[in-house]
């Protein structure tokens, strides 16, 4: 008898023989097995509820295949039936939709004013969230004050620290794997140190990750912003620090080394005015953009101007109640943040620029950034002010941790015992047929 040959990628045919002409034989039934289960979850996810008719039409599988791999991924805990389909011609049709008790990612910011963080299930439903003051003091009590915070949101959620699947730090700077710590962390002294790393993992175990925060915001815009509507976009944000998160073709680019968005190191700004007035350190530890034109630069400028100011957020107030000092420095800051975002027009060319921080979305200045930028831009891309607040980053770190969340569960798939078919009930085709992964 000569065996059926399993479909592959949806195409009935003979399968693949691997190099030398050796047999796939004893790793077939499994790899394909495995193959099945992650298609039809990945549909599941992507559809929301649905039928087992549903899951086969869309898959190309036969329905004993479907019936087969569905069996099997909700005795692994990742779907569950959630009612019938009524109301249609026929029998009414079991629904399916992933289960979300299955995983839980717990998305923290650390910020230099706040730390916020959020939990939330496998389906993208925030369970819990909260904020804090950032503590005044060294990194341990900071680290500290992070895992307090994150301890409080699973309590409200209802689960322990040790059942989050996965964790997202949303953080300035950028993670380097070799020295296993967080570089380039800009105003937030002493974040770059490896205890930084050590007191984290401590608490949070291999479950975490470290995310450019800015690069997180970007990746909220994405999901849930104006980086909907459009493939390409770059989210500039201007507040405590500046950074960029760049989005090309739908995709999060963050180049070889991680520094793709590090934009607060472009050589923009009021050349030797600006090591006198900041410090030639804090030049170096920061960038000379953000050293230029960050919310302690303005405040810096406000003084030097004679402004009585304790935050960017009255400079800009005494500027909109029409004070001649303040008000040339908010010209002034619209005209550098202009000259980095046309540097980033000449070199990426994006559809759109969201501006984003406690700066980048003070009333008006888009406005005077976009009049800026028209007088020196090749091109003038859409400027929009983001509408995700000071929860971007959180929202990011959720978006990112999903993903990573889903790929360490559905992993594991095949690693269990294939349900087996009952006497009498009909056979996968061959081994079981392997649907187009989309």
């Amino acid at each position: 008898m000569t065996e059926t040959a399993p479909e592959v990628a949806g195409t009935p045919g003979p399968a693949a023989q691997p190099p030398g002409g050796g047999s796939l034989q004893a790793a077939r039934p499994q790899l394909i097995r495995a193959m099945n289960e992650q298609l039809l979850l990945t549909q599941i996810r992507q559809l929301g509820q649905c039928s087992r008719a549903d899951l086969a039409r869309l898959s190309g599988l036969s329905k004993p295949t479907v019936s087969l791999a569905l069996a099997n991924v909700e005795r692994s805990g990742l779907v569950r039936t959630a009612g019938q389909r009524t109301g249609v011609p026929g029998r009414s049709a079991v629904l399916y939709e992933i289960s979300p008790d299955a995983g839980y990612v717990l998305g923290l910011d650390i910020g230099h004013e706040y730390l916020r963080g959020a939990l939330a299930d496998l389906t993208g439903e925030v369970r819990a969230k909260a904020e804090a003051r950032s503590p005044a003091g060294g990194v341990a009590r900071r680290v500290a004050e992070l895992i307090r915070l994150a301890d409080g949101i699973c309590a409200a959620a209802g689960i322990a620290r040790s059942g989050v699947t996965q964790t997202v730090l949303g953080s300035p700077g950028v993670y380097d794997p070799e020295l296993d710590v967080i570089r380039l962390t800009g105003g937030l002294a002493g974040w770059d140190r490896p205890a930084v790393l050590a007191g984290l993992r401590a608490a949070f175990g291999d479950t975490l990750v470290v995310e450019n925060d800015t690069d997180a915001a970007a990746l909220a815009e994405r999901e849930h912003g104006h980086g909907r509507e459009v493939a390409s976009f770059v989210f500039v944000s201007i507040g405590t620090g500046i950074g960029m998160g760049l989005v090309l073709g739908g995709q999060l680019h963050r180049g070889a080394h991680g520094v793709a968005g590090e934009i607060a190191y472009l050589p923009i700004g009021e050349g030797p005015a600006v090591a006198a007035a900041a410090g030639p350190d804090e030049v170096r530890r920061r960038g000379t953009l953000e050293a230029a034109g960050s919310a302690d630069a303005i405040v810096r400028a406000a003084r030097l101007a004679g402004v009585r100011a304790r935050s960017a957020r009255q400079v800009f107030a005494a500027a909109s109640g029409g004070d001649e000092r303040a008000t040339a420095i908010v010209a002034a800051e619209a005209r550098l943040v202009a000259k980095a975002i046309c540097a980033i027009v000449t070199v990426v060319d994006p559809e759109l620029v969201v501006l984003g921080g406690g700066i980048g979305r003070a009333p008006g200045f888009a406005a005077a950034v976009g009049a800026e930028l028209a007088a020196i831009a090749p091109v003038l891309p859409e400027i929009r002010v983001s509408a995700l607040g000071t929860s971007a980053v959180v929202d990011g770190c959720l978006a990112s941790g999903g993903d990573l969340a889903w790929r360490r569960l559905t992993a594991q798939l095949g690693s269990w015992p294939a349900e087996q078919p009952g006497p009498g009930a009909a056979q996968p085709d061959g081994e079981g047929a392997v649907g187009a992964l989309k």
